[in-house]
């Protein structure tokens, strides 16, 4: 049906998505807070956090609904291990968000310290990594190259 396909292409559209946006934020943005400078870091740090929510938060949430969507609106051909699979890499990077880098964002609004950029930079792995395994999984489910 046109409709679950429809559903699955706006899932793989915000994946694709946040992929390539973590990718960036990992690879430079992150790495160049440091280059910001002590007395500007917390005025910059609010307004990247305000400005970021703008970029990921839409994403986000159609990425989130489509997928657990995806579990019940399967379409042909989707094995159903596969957006079980993409639901659990959602759970991991939702939490990791929520527990690890909105805390750490939110301690770098004080002012830059390194130790906790270090930590950021380095925590980030673990969302970069789960968003790229959803981008290996929609293709997947897309066909792409084939199933």
């Amino acid at each position: 049906p046109a409709a679950v396909t429809a559903l699955l292409l706006a899932h793989a559209a915000a994946t694709l998505w946040m992929t390539g946006l973590i990718w960036f934020v990992q690879v430079v943005h992150y790495p160049l807070f440091g280059a910001v400078g002590g007395g500007g870091f917390p005025a910059y740090q609010r307004r990247h956090m305000n400005r970021t929510g703008w970029v990921v938060v839409p994403p986000m949430l159609l990425e989130l609904v489509t997928g657990l969507a995806l579990l019940w609106a399967r379409p042909v051909g989707v094995h159903a291990w596969q957006p079980w699979t993409g639901v659990v890499l959602l759970a991991l990077i939702w939490t990791s968000t929520a527990l690890v880098q909105a805390r750490l964002h939110r301690r770098l609004a004080g002012g830059f310290d390194p130790a906790l950029h270090r930590r950021l930079v380095a925590t980030n792995w673990v969302r970069t990594t789960a968003w790229s395994l959803r981008t290996v999984l929609v293709l997947a489910m897309l066909g792409v190259p084939g199933r």
